[in-house]
């Protein structure tokens, strides 16, 4: 990763881990996503933009494997979304080989907005979600 890249991972994360995160995890109508901390087992909830589709959740992760829900979802990708209130049960799939920038176009603007400004590494996360 280019230096230039870096100081804007190590900026938005230290941001997002420290000051966006805590507040935007209390508002009701956040989308979150919760993940199995792969070290500590606990449940770890992100705030994310993305869009239901039929029994599918996409997203766009703004740091793709450099994310800590990214590695948490490699070590066990079952998942759970918050969607308008109601917490969904899902299988998450990290997908390399599809295009972010695409899929972006399909997502929520102003999350899409930032993540392809803010991001180094797109990558697209699809979440099978059970019945």
């Amino acid at each position: 990763m280019s230096r230039p890249a870096d100081l804007r991972f190590r900026t938005t994360t230290a941001l997002q881990r420290r000051v966006i995160n805590p507040v935007l995890r209390r508002l009701p109508g956040q989308t979150l996503l919760e993940t199995t901390g792969r070290v500590s087992g606990l449940p770890r909830r992100t705030p994310v933009g993305g869009r239901r589709e039929g029994d599918s959740f996409w997203l766009v992760s703004e740091f793709g494997e450099r994310s800590q829900y990214i590695r948490n979802i490699r070590a066990d990708p079952r998942v759970r979304v918050r969607i308008r209130g109601r917490w969904h049960t899902g299988t998450a799939h990290p997908l390399p080989g599809d295009d972010p920038v695409a899929r972006l176009r399909g997502l929520p603007r102003m999350n899409s907005a930032a993540v392809r400004a803010l991001g180094t590494d797109l990558m697209t996360v699809r979440v099978d979600l059970a019945g």
